[in-house]
């Protein structure tokens, strides 16, 4: 079979619009990480965001061993871990809610883009948000 540029071209659009796809993807949906002190730390803190509509779901690890600097010294704690599912739109709202349920000074609330996900994953979760 030979290649055609007439097949390039529309290989290289089709390789375009899934690029920008995914862009957009990375743009939109995020996973929240928080560690927190406790187990009921953990569990209550996604259960507001659950009820005011900012994360679509959490799971919760633990407990970890975490390690870290802390007021000059080296620390160790045992915490638990809140992985939670939203959108980048959502990021602010969700983070000023975890800081004002969290007991730490400076929670840890950091987000990850979702590179990629199944649409039909991606539609209920929006279907869960604000």
């Amino acid at each position: 079979m030979k290649f055609c540029r007439s097949s390039a071209k529309v290989f290289s659009k089709a390789a375009l619009s899934v690029k920008v796809w995914v862009k957009d993807l990375q743009n939109t949906y995020i996973i929240v990480m928080v560690t927190t002190a406790n187990k009921q730390e953990a569990e209550n803190i996604p259960q507001c965001l659950l009820k005011e509509q900012l994360i679509a779901c959490a799971n919760i690890t633990g407990p970890v061993s975490s390690l870290f600097h802390w007021a000059g010294k080296l620390e160790k704690a045992e915490e638990y871990l809140v992985i939670m599912k939203s959108r980048k739109d959502l990021f602010e709202k969700l983070m000023e809610t975890v800081k004002a349920l969290h007991s730490y000074e400076v929670p840890e609330i950091i987000a990850l883009p979702i590179v990629e996900g199944s649409k039909a994953y991606l539609d209920w979760l929006d279907s869960c948000l604000l």
